[in-house]
């Protein structure tokens, strides 16, 4: 067998790779899945939560901010235990922590308990993504991992359409702090599956040597200690955090807002909510997805990572900007069809913007890095969250969010072209050497 130039053995030619690594993406995906069913549940549940509580529409957007505020400290946290626990222990417990949390809701009385129980969710569900992107930056060499990361982060739009499938159910069968409980609890079926089936590929037993040598065909990584803070020295680290901070909240908004404009534009109740939302969270699917694959596509051709990584996103960017007219269309269905056209561009423009860090950090700062554009971008959940319930208590329209919603990513990749013209890797090798 020849030497690849990571130093792992390759196959030899017409040997069958194997396809264990897809099984992770699997768990990954379920993980991501319960994730945002667990998040999901308040955005559906707010138009009569609020009736029921009497918060206002200030008082929804600080109950927002508690858990983006939460998020962001869970994010920095959670990536840099994760780079020290490794990602199977550290996953599990991000996930114990967040169902005890989503499930903890049903004891919320006022608009106060329910801003602790969000920050407690905000807190555990902050390790999701650094975990599961410092999973693909593990099992998947780069040319896949743009496309691993949209097939796991389709699991987003899943759980958005699982949870106004079942929520309403739910809580209209039992009442609203079974919807809290039974989705909460959801996460537990999961730890058996990840403990059986997960471990790095340099020591799980179910891996072939064939497929081993596919994942390590990149070239080898520095082996150096990379020090937290010196994250914030490279151009890199800054790229994908004012990224995330541009855009993130975008997708917050949609999670948050979008059941209580349907609701409030449309007429649409609780019970007719499920449609409309399914309808929304599977066309973002099909964006998570294709977004993944255009980038893998454009590299198998031969076009460089910043092309293809850039050009990908370029197009998810330019596919946002009809969301400006969503408050302007009068038909439920074509509201529906424009926020959904969004959705699926943010979702290929994430999964993208995700695959930058491991394209220019080694496996080992991966999940720091993320934790840090994370935080960058649960601060801008933050500002968007109380901007959107202040614009809405003020002005009662959704014109102004719509706006920033559709103009955000163009301005971003601007941005992120800028701090990494080619998308060289970060120096870190060359930093600690010298």
């Amino acid at each position: 067998m020849a030497e690849t130039t990571g130093g792992a053995k390759a196959a030899e030619p017409g040997a069958r790779v194997g396809r264990f690594r897809w099984v992770v993406c699997a768990l990954l995906f379920f993980a991501t899945t319960v994730n945002y069913i667990d998040r999901q549940v308040l955005g559906i549940l707010a138009p009569d939560l609020q009736r029921a509580i009497g918060w206002n529409e200030v008082q929804y957007g600080y109950i927002v901010t508690a858990f983006q505020a939460a998020y962001a400290l869970g994010l920095l946290v959670s990536g840099r235990l994760l780079d020290r626990l490794g990602t199977k222990l550290g996953y599990a417990l991000a996930l114990i922590f967040w169902s005890f949390a989503a499930m903890a809701h049903a004891l919320a009385r006022t608009p106060l308990h329910f801003g602790i129980a969000r920050a407690a969710l905000g807190l555990g569900e902050g390790g999701n993504f650094p975990a599961a992107i410092k999973a693909v930056a593990e099992w998947f060499p780069k040319k896949e991992r743009a496309f691993a990361t949209g097939i796991f982060n389709a699991g987003t739009n899943v759980g958005a359409v699982i949870a106004p499938a079942v929520v309403p159910w739910i809580a209209l069968t039992f009442n609203w702090q079974w919807a809290f409980i039974l989705t909460g609890a959801v996460g537990f079926s999961w730890l058996g599956f990840w403990y059986w089936l997960y471990e790095v590929p340099e020591r799980h037993k179910r891996l072939s040597k064939a497929e081993f040598a596919h994942i390590r065909q990149d070239p080898e990584e520095p082996a150096v200690h990379v020090p937290w803070l010196s994250l914030l020295r490279y151009r890199q680290t800054w790229a994908f955090a004012i990224g995330k901070f541009m855009t993130d909240p975008i997708w917050w908004f949609y999670l948050y807002w979008i059941p209580k404009f349907l609701n409030e534009q449309h007429g649409l109740t609780l019970s007719k909510l499920g449609p409309p939302l399914i309808a929304i969270y599977l066309i973002a699917d099909v964006g998570s997805i294709g977004g993944g694959w255009i980038s893998g596509s454009l590299l198998k051709r031969g076009w460089t990572t910043s092309a293809a990584r850039k050009t990908a996103m370029l197009l998810m960017a330019i596919a946002v900007i009809p969301i400006i007219f969503a408050s302007r269309v009068t038909g439920v269905w074509s509201a529906v069809a424009l926020v959904g056209l969004a959705a699926a561009a943010h979702q290929g423009w994430s999964a993208n913007l995700f695959t930058l860090v491991s394209d220019t950090f080694p496996r080992r700062a991966v999940a720091s890095v993320v934790g840090i554009g994370g935080m960058a971008g649960s601060v801008g959940g933050m500002l968007i969250a109380v901007a959107t319930g202040w614009i809405l208590q003020l002005t009662g329209s959704y014109l102004t969010i719509f706006l920033i919603a559709g103009t955000s990513y163009l301005v971003a990749l601007l941005v992120i072209h800028l701090l990494n013209p080619r998308l060289d890797p970060a120096p870190i090798g060359e930093a600690v050497k010298a």
